[in-house]
């Protein structure tokens, strides 16, 4: 089995540009579920930081023993668990609230990838009508 340089550089950036965006919206809403001294910004890096490598390789792993949208499925939820534990160990918070943190975190991220793809998407239209 071949790598492919450029899917690997991509992913590189991935867990770079995710890093960076997500980490600042997950530090905030731990903040608001268990509070500054709980939720530090360096352990909300961590956290995406190990989550994105880590859910990358599960889904390395699951793509290469299962095929199509159940590979999907699973790294997913897989992906999803490991973020609850890893949010559960950083802000040293209970199951129920790494649970909150992450699913208000990945609907305040969505949205906000939503606005930067809208706004990256409209920029490039007026630049092409020029």
């Amino acid at each position: 089995m071949a790598i492919n340089l450029d899917v690997v550089i991509l992913h590189v950036l991935s867990i770079i540009v995710g890093s960076i965006i997500v980490a600042p919206i997950l530090w905030l809403v731990g903040k608001a579920f268990v509070g500054p001294e709980k939720a530090k910004f360096t352990d909300a890096f961590w956290i995406i930081f190990f989550g994105n490598v880590i859910g990358g390789l599960v889904n390395v792993v699951f793509s290469t023993v299962f095929v199509g949208f159940s590979a999907s499925i699973i790294g997913f939820i897989i992906q999803l668990l490991i973020w609850i534990g890893l949010v559960k160990h950083f802000f040293d918070t209970s199951g129920g609230k790494a649970v909150a943190i992450s699913i208000v975190a990945i609907i305040v991220s969505v949205i906000i990838f939503i606005v930067l793809a809208a706004i990256l998407w409209v920029t490039g239209m007026l630049i092409g009508w020029f």
